[in-house]
Formats: structure tokens, C-alpha cells, sequence
């Protein structure tokens, strides 16, 4: 592969030394940086990288970034972009005062996606996701978990982690697999939970290992949806077949589900909008990384997750788009920071470190990607030139990913 060497750095952002998988607490508010720096990538990889009085002299490709930033690229750790349609008329329901579980229980939401999904073909989703991370890439993404959950079928949620396959091998973007089959509980079960465990569990983990097809399971635990026992069940079941555990927690409610997710080994818990005194101390100690979704909270009018809380307590942060297409449709990595600053009262600092490095360790890439580290995957992106790294979150409406490259 060709040498890129990037010279003239305003400043070069998030510069790590290896083996740090993530930071938490009062470390959130130091994102290290160099001023007048330069950068040079080798074989897809960053070889060095150190003061521009100091850049090599030779490179395939030379890029000058006077006036510009080099970030590492955002990883976003929570997606649901494998979907068939939009839903619209779901948001003109919320504007007449529906609440998402009003909708759902209507047949929207989730069974309106999964409806959806059943009549398209794996084509038709594969070329809609990729479009998808096309634009996400634009806004300096170069890494996506993808989940699944709009099958609810043993055809359905194949078919969705058969795409994601497809776009692991067809995008540069770095992409990890959810199944998430725990997403709701289809019609035909909703009176018949163990009837629908037993089709995840006996039928659907079986065929997931034996194609190979993801690397986290999943499960919505909250009100109204999955039980903290549920969800017990189905992540042990997923552990055997060597999927590690993530959840959807505490959206809706103190749903348990933070607590059965640590007591799981989970990698991350995420959404978070209700978390109090025992939930954070659930979490300290523990290997899993708290995520939120504050779009999710701004698209439907939910109060924010406690991220000063959570971090103040001395805990990690991570923060993702969660794009999907009933609560979050948008996969603006730079308006989630901006949002995090704005509503959560992070710094720009603790939400850039938050969309990056510990984002990295939520999907479990965190020895790749995340940080300037020399030997790490080479995705970073130079914005336009700007005056302060506060200037991105501050211009929340703006684009200024000027280049990305993974």
C-alpha cells in the first residue's frame, strides 16, 4: 500500500500510547495532542508521527493540513442501519403526542421494521446499508457495530447478519456483527415468551456459529420488552457459542437490565437514560463500558442519560448514533458529540474521547482503532481549518470532516 504523510497539522488529536484500552473518570478530560505536527501512514498502518520541523521528506502522497485538525475516526458503537424503509409517519405520530411505546403497540416501531424487512430482499438491504455507511464515513466514521433485530424470524434475522457479512467484506469501514433477535417480541409470541427463547436460543444461535455471522448478542431489556431473567438466559446461551454479551438497558426504565448486563460480562450497556447510585456502582469494577445515545434522547424527547454523573463517579463513557429508523435516524457522529456537550454537559474533551477511543473498546477494537498510537489501523480524518478542537462540537450544524481516510 502507498505511504500517505500529512504535514502542517494544526494538531494532531488523541495521541495514545499503546495498550491503553480506554479511559474513565477525570482521565476523560485529557485528550493528549501536538501542535505543528506531522503524520505518516504506512501500509494502512501509522508508522510515526512527531513535530513537522521533524516529518520524513518523502511519501507516495503528501497532504497539507495547515489550519486543520487530525482526528482519530470516530467508532460508533451502536447501529441498526441493516433496514428496509423509513418511518416517518412515526415521527408525524410523535409530534401528535404518541410515545414510542404508544407506537409500538399499534404496530410500529420495531414489528413496523421487522413487516418491512420481511418483504425486501438481501439486495435491496445490502445496497440501502451501504449507502448508509457512505454518508456515515463522510462524517468521519471508520468504524460501525451493526446490529440486527428487524427480522425476528429464523429467515429474518438470518438474512439481516448475512448482509452485515457482505459489508464487512465490501466496506473499508472496520464493521463488528449484533445479533440482536432479542429486539422485541414478534406478534405471533407475544403471549408465548419461551416459545420465541427457544427459537433464538435452540434454533437461530446454532445456525448464527455455524455461518459464522456475528460477534455480540444482544437483548432489549427494558419495560415492556425483554425480563432482566430473559435476558439472563439468552446471553448465557449466546456465551456458549463465543458471542460476548452487549445490552440494551435502561431506556424506558430501571429496567435491571445494567445489572444482568455486568453480571454477564457484558462489553457494553447502552442507552442508559435511567441510571442511578446502584446502577454506577453495578458498573464500577467492571469490564463493561457505558454507552449512551443522546440523538436517541433528542429524537424522541427523552430526558438524557446522567453522563456527568456516570462520569464524575469515576466511570468510562462511550457514545454512538444508535442509527436506526424509528428513533435515531441519522448516523452524525459530530452532532452526537455536539449533542453530548450540549444536553450532558461533557466537555468536548471527555465526548471526543468518548466517541473514539472508548468507543473503540464498546465494540471491542480498541487495540486497532481509537487513538494515534503507532502500529494501530490508520483511519483518522483532517477537518477544515478550525480554530480550537471546541469548535466542532460548538459548530453542531457544520461538516468540517474535510477528508477521511481508512
Amino acid at each position: 500500500m502507498a505511504s500517505i504523510l500529512i504535514r502542517n497539522i494544526k494538531s494532531l488529536l488523541g495521541i495514545r500510547a499503546a495498550g491503553i484500552r480506554l479511559v474513565k473518570g477525570v482521565e476523560m478530560k485529557t485528550l493528549p495532542s501536538l501542535d505543528d505536527a506531522y503524520l505518516l501512514i504506512e501500509n494502512g498502518l501509522i508508522k510515526s508521527f512527531g513535530a513537522d520541523t521533524e516529518a520524513p521528506e518523502r511519501a507516495d502522497e503528501i497532504i497539507d493540513a495547515t489550519g486543520k485538525f487530525v482526528f482519530p475516526c470516530w467508532c460508533d458503537s451502536h447501529t441498526h442501519i441493516v433496514y428496509a424503509g423509513s418511518r416517518e409517519q412515526e415521527f408525524v405520530d410523535k409530534i401528535h403526542g404518541l410515545s414510542y411505546e404508544e407506537i409500538a403497540k399499534r404496530g410500529g416501531g420495531i414489528l413496523n421494521s421487522a413487516l418491512k424487512l420481511a418483504n425486501a430482499s438481501e439486495q435491496e438491504l445490502f445496497d440501502a446499508a451501504f449507502q448508509r455507511l457512505h454518508e456515515m464515513e463522510r462524517f468521519g466514521t471508520g468504524a460501525v457495530e451493526i446490529k440486527s433485530g428487524y427480522g425476528l424470524s429464523y429467515e429474518g434475522e438470518l438474512k439481516m447478519l448475512r448482509v452485515i457479512k457482505r459489508l464487512k467484506e465490501s466496506s473499508k469501514l472496520t464493521i463488528k456483527s449484533n445479533f440482536l433477535g432479542a429486539h422485541a417480541f414478534p406478534t405471533e409470541f407475544k403471549q408465548n415468551h419461551q416459545g420465541y427463547l427457544d427459537l433464538l436460543i435452540k434454533r437461530l444461535l446454532p445456525q448464527i456459529a455455524h455461518e459464522g455471522l456475528a460477534d455480540f448478542i444482544d437483548v432489549f431489556c427494558d419495560r415492556g420488552f425483554f425480563s432482566p431473567d430473559e435476558t439472563d438466559r439468552i446471553l448465557e446461551a449466546g456465551a456458549k457459542y463465543g458471542l460476548q454479551p452487549k445490552i440494551h438497558a435502561n431506556e424506558l426504565d430501571y429496567s435491571g437490565g445494567i445489572e444482568v448486563g455486568v453480571k454477564n460480562n457484558a462489553l457494553s450497556v447502552d442507552h442508559l437514560e435511567f441510571t442511578g447510585d446502584e446502577q454506577i456502582e453495578a458498573l464500577r469494577n467492571s469490564g463493561t463500558m457505558p454507552t449512551l445515545l443522546p440523538s436517541t434522547a433528542f429524537y424522541l424527547g427523552l430526558h438524557y442519560a446522567p453522563a456527568r454523573k456516570i462520569i464524575d463517579a469515576g466511570l468510562p463513557l462511550a457514545i454512538a448514533t444508535d442509527f436506526n429508523p424509528g428513533s435515531s435516524p441519522s448516523g452524525n457522529m459530530p452532532f452526537v458529540v455536539a449533542l453530548s456537550c450540549i444536553k450532558m454537559k461533557m466537555l468536548p474533551e471527555e465526548a471526543i474521547n468518548a466517541a473514539t477511543l472508548n468507543s473503540a473498546y464498546a465494540m471491542g477494537v480498541e487495540q486497532q482503532l481509537g487513538s494515534v498510537t503507532i502500529g494501530k489501523k490508520a483511519n483518522v480524518f483532517i477537518t477544515k481549518p478550525i480554530s480550537s478542537l471546541a469548535f466542532l462540537p460548538y459548530s453542531f450544524g457544520s461538516n468540517l470532516v474535510e477528508r477521511v481516510i481508512l
